[in-house]
């Protein structure tokens, strides 16, 4: 088929390669916009636009989707179906109608839970079992269309870097079953009951809430990791949390418990296992600790 495919990080990397594993013709990739990253805030292409470029694909990074301009180019490339992947940019009914199958979303979770832009990180934070992909016929609403294939995951104790790798490529699975017969596949409306909005992650929402219970904190740090990253304070310096386990103990919220980063919760406690200071890389809490001690009796805020 004639296929669009529209994503821009990691999440939609491997659907790319899925189409054009499967012999179909990416008629044109859809972008974000390349953006100033890293210290010489030089810009740079999204994943999916570097992936494209890579396989000789045409890409193109429109800031918007509602101008008579961008619509005519888009409907120019006369496609039969066009696959969205976290692609970031909200596409107008005059677009959604413009592939002869119309646009298929890959969504990361089963809906009509967690619609909107955080599914993953908010599936772990609320502490679900299982989480997953839905394809998703798209219409005007946010991840309100419906479903053309749903396929579930244990949540178990990955955190939003290990599910979201997990989650594309069973993602990626899906839409070259879905590319290969989409005759066979009846789109069903979701369910009126259980829906959930995924808001996106605030920044001001990473800060850890020790008074909170051992779990969920534990949640808030896997479920933030590695991007935003959950955060906390030592005499003032600001610790990136980046994995945790529960643990054995009791104190003062933000109370450190022992010579290994166990911190006392609202109820129990959590071990840090991985966490990163401002201008360095991620480490180990051992390593962590020889560089920076942190000391039994000092407090986290």
């Amino acid at each position: 088929m004639r296929v669009i495919m529209m994503g821009s990080p990691d999440f939609a990397v491997p659907t790319l390669d899925a189409i054009v594993a499967g012999g179909h013709e990416v008629v044109a990739v859809y972008s974000q916009p390349p953006r100033p990253s890293g210290r010489g805030k030089k810009e740079q292409p999204t994943a999916v636009h570097a992936r494209a470029d890579e396989l000789g694909i045409t890409v193109f990074t429109p800031k918007s989707l509602r101008k008579p301009e961008p619509q005519a180019q888009f409907s120019a490339h006369e496609a039969d179906v066009a696959i969205v992947a976290a692609y970031g940019l909200i596409l107008p009914q005059a677009v959604l109608d413009m592939p002869r199958l119309g646009c298929v979303n890959v969504h990361g979770s089963l809906l009509p839970r967690w619609r909107g832009a955080a599914p993953v990180q908010r599936a772990i934070m609320a502490g679900d079992e299982t989480t997953g992909i839905t394809l998703m016929q798209m219409e005007a609403g946010l991840d309100t269309g419906p479903m053309l294939m749903k396929r579930e995951t244990p949540v178990a104790d990955k955190d939003a870097a290990a599910l979201t790798h997990e989650l594309a490529h069973m993602g990626a699975e899906m839409v070259a079953e879905w590319l290969g017969q989409p005759e066979a596949f009846t789109a069903e409306p979701q369910p009126e009951d259980g829906v959930t909005y995924a808001a996106k992650i605030d920044k001001a929402e990473a800060r850890v809430d020790w008074s909170k219970p051992a779990a969920e904190v534990q949640r808030h740090i896997q479920g933030l990791s590695p991007f935003p990253g959950a955060w906390t304070e030592h005499e003032g310096t600001r610790i990136k949390l980046l994995a945790a386990e529960p643990t054995d103990g009791s104190g003062a919220p933000g109370t450190v418990l022992d010579d290994a980063l166990a911190i006392a919760c609202g109820d129990g406690a959590v071990r840090i296992l991985r966490a990163q200071r401002a201008g360095k890389g991620a480490q180990e809490t051992e390593v962590l600790l020889r560089g920076y001690p942190i000391a039994k009796g000092d407090t986290l805020t």
